[in-house]
């Protein structure tokens, strides 16, 4: 109703001057200069004098009796930029902004509490969010007007920035008790939403399991794979909590969606057929065109997804993809210190995806006719093209290169040999363009969702090297991104670590490190999740009603404390941290730890149970919950052939309710320390054995590979 209120107004109202003269002739730096964020800094010359979110911003709009302008975004969000050129960048805005507003700006990957907050606004008010998200509030940030984007001048039936503005100073000029009170309503609807464990434990059962099946079979595109309509979203967690259903069910189907939703994918043009990795989304049904923008998150949670289609299907494709996605993080996303960067733009030179998109003619032209024909025709790169001014985005759209070879008369061999050349060019030739900008800020969220990705590639592929590297990036965030007290902080850049580590950070790093072990076995990553788990119970879980905050208790105090357990790009923390608790407490062998995960599922369970599809990876977390405990004990010694081949056996099986431990002969004093119950699981007559332990009783111990390979 405010809205369409303020919309009326604005259609109604005459400028009043709020958008005439004025006047910017240098550019100078605001507030924006002395931050680290990429996104901030991108705006630091604006003529919008923006603060950084604090106190400093809000005393001001109290001292000077003003409403607040907060806009929140990232650095690879192509509206933002849009929204920046339009707007942002104009004298007559930031005039506006300067003289009737305390103006805000956030960067949401550095402070996605108060994003989030704010979100929860946008999409009570108006059904729908995104970024950038564009807020006005109170001087005490009690928001009474959110929405998305918006174009300089209003047009199309939408609402223009500067009518907006305006309409929102004369309103706080002569109406202001309406917008007081509309933001004490929104505030207190906000914090009135808690969430309730009525006989929560009761319903933990394979019937939430079953409703979210459902409902992912009924959105899902028998044609072009993944769920839903346009725009396209990978959602590997939707892929990953499929698979579980159809190992638990034999449910044939489950299997066949993921394996569509992942071939299509990878066909389409989300996929960097020349760089590989995966933009966030496609615009179109056919995963055709992306929004080419990569984000660091969902490469990492894609890689997991296409390693465990592989262990289900055995198809090896699915592992060339996860290992060609690990490629390009260690090549392109990777500072000097082997942390992973955040995010590649899908802007270059003001355009978006012109890194990307060939010409036929620029293919021609490096290739050769002969050979740029047959990569031209492959890749459907055409000549009218598939994208914007004639150019193609590289895709295998309905590509069989058996059929294609025998239709060239050539080899299967001699078209991969020409394909593999061309591609190779192709990106050398393309590494010489203006490339797109790169958020070089370190999140420990996502760094540790790559954690997780790289040990899941080193168990199931037998690549050691890339366990090494998750190593070196645990290494890296223990020593860069936590305090001498042991708090955990969010982001590191230019050498300095900042902003106190919310719940995702200490949710995706618990299971890193627990992903870590099971691709290396060294207690030492156990030792670590079980002191970090401890200071995430104190900081972030919620005695009276179970279930963790979204920030810790020495946090910043903000309108609301929300509990997020809705599965957007990323999984909820609130989810992970089920898993990751319930994972600890077993390899450990720990009822208080097994306990804060059970009681984080009891806490969301009504939540999750009224629409489980849109929360998937809760339902991961269940349907390990519900499976028996069952774990594989291997006593042996690391280098010893035997040993190694069973752990390499159990790390290409798809076991993802199944936790794998091994009793180390030649670290026993190590393991005896932290794994107690699987210390007297020893070697039978010197041979590596291994212990299939389920519902606490054991089998008898198994001293050959291949009867392992049968048992499992």
């Amino acid at each position: 109703m405010l809205i369409l209120f303020l919309y009326i107004l604005i259609r109604n109202m005459p400028c009043k001057g709020l958008t005439c003269g004025g006047g910017f002739v240098d550019k100078k730096p605001n507030r924006l200069i002395e931050e680290k964020s990429p996104y901030l800094l991108q705006h630091a010359y604006n003529p919008v004098e923006w603060y950084p979110w604090g106190e400093e911003a809000f005393a001001k709009a109290r001292e000077e009796d003003k409403p607040v302008f907060f806009s929140s975004g990232y650095s690879t969000c192509h509206w933002c930029h849009v929204m920046e050129r339009e707007s942002f960048e104009a004298e007559d805005v930031a005039l506006v902004l300067n003289e009737k507003f305390v103006a805000i700006k956030v960067d949401r990957e550095e402070r996605p509490d108060v994003d989030a907050i704010y979100m929860s606004v946008c999409q009570a008010l108006t059904r729908s969010g995104g970024w950038p998200l564009t807020v006005i509030m109170t001087p005490n940030k009690k928001p009474f007007f959110a929405g998305t984007y918006f174009p300089k001048h209003s047009m199309g039936g939408r609402p223009g920035l500067l009518d907006i503005l305006a309409a929102v100073a004369d309103e706080w000029a002569n109406n202001r008790e309406r917008l007081i009170q509309n933001g004490e309503d929104i505030t207190a609807a906000i914090q009135g939403r808690t969430v309730r464990n009525v006989d929560g434990a009761s319903k933990l059962n394979t019937g939430i399991l079953e409703l979210g099946y459902s409902q992912l079979e009924a959105a899902f595109d028998a044609e072009y794979g993944g769920f839903g309509h346009a725009p396209k979203f990978p959602s590997p967690h939707n892929l990953m909590f499929l698979l579980r259903y159809w190992q638990r069910t034999g449910e044939e189907k489950a299997l066949s969606m993921v394996l569509k939703t992942l071939e299509a994918m990878h066909q389409g043009g989300i996929y960097d057929h020349l760089g590989y990795g995966f933009s966030r989304y496609s615009t179109d049904r056919r995963w055709l065109v992306p929004h080419f923008e990569k984000m660091l998150y969902d490469n990492a949670l894609l890689c997991c997804a296409y390693l465990e289609a592989y262990q289900c299907s055995g198809e090896w494709r699915f592992a060339k993809v996860a290992e060609e996605i690990v490629q390009y993080v260690l090549r392109d996303m990777t500072n000097h210190l082997g942390a992973f960067y955040s995010a590649e733009d899908a802007d270059s030179e003001g355009e978006e995806g012109k890194f990307y998109v060939w010409t036929r003619r620029e293919i021609f032209a490096a290739l050769g006719e002969k050979d740029g024909e047959i990569f031209a025709d492959y890749y459907n790169a055409t000549p009218e093209g598939n994208f914007e001014q004639g150019a193609s985005i590289l895709n295998l759209i309905g590509m069989d290169r058996a059929k294609f070879a025998q239709k060239r008369g050539l080899s299967e061999a001699e078209v991969k040999q020409i394909l593999r050349q061309g591609r190779e060019k192709l990106f050398q030739l393309r590494d010489s363009r203006v490339h797109p900008f790169k958020d070089d800020k370190i999140l420990t969220a996502w760094n540790a969702l790559m954690i997780v990705a790289l040990a899941k590639t080193a168990k199931v592929l037998d690549r050691p090297q890339y366990a090494a590297v998750a190593g070196k990036v645990v290494k890296f965030i223990f020593t860069n991104l936590m305090r001498e007290d042991g708090r955990l902080l969010a982001r590191y850049r230019v050498g300095q670590a900042d902003y106190l580590a919310y719940l995702d950070d200490y949710a995706f790093l618990l299971w890193a490190l627990v992903e870590v072990y099971g691709a290396t076995y060294s207690t030492e990553y156990l030792n670590k999740a079980t002191k970090l788990s401890k200071e995430m119970i104190k900081l972030f879980w919620d005695e009276k009603e179970g279930g963790f905050y979204f920030y810790g208790a020495d946090g910043e105090t903000l309108i609301a404390r929300p509990k997020e357990l809705y599965d957007g790009a990323m999984p909820s923390g609130n989810s992970v941290a089920a898993l990751a608790f319930l994972k600890l407490g077993r390899l450990c062998s720990s009822e208080e730890l097994m306990g804060y995960g059970e009681k984080a599922l009891i806490t969301f369970v009504n939540e999750a149970a009224a629409y489980p599809q849109a929360y998937t990876f809760f339902l991961l977390a269940l349907d390990y919950y519900l499976e028996p405990p069952r774990q594989v004990v291997v006593a042996g010694n690391r280098g010893d052939s035997v040993t190694e081949q069973m752990l390499r056996v159990l790390g290409a099986s798809f076991l993802p309710t199944t936790d794998i431990l091994l009793n180390d002969m030649d670290n026993n004093g190590k393991i005896v320390e932290i794994l107690p119950h699987i210390a007297e699981k020893a070697p039978v007559d010197g041979r590596a054995s291994a212990y299939i332990c389920q519902n606490f009783t054991c089998q008898a111990p198994i001293v050959e590979v291949e009867a392992l390979q049968r048992m499992l």
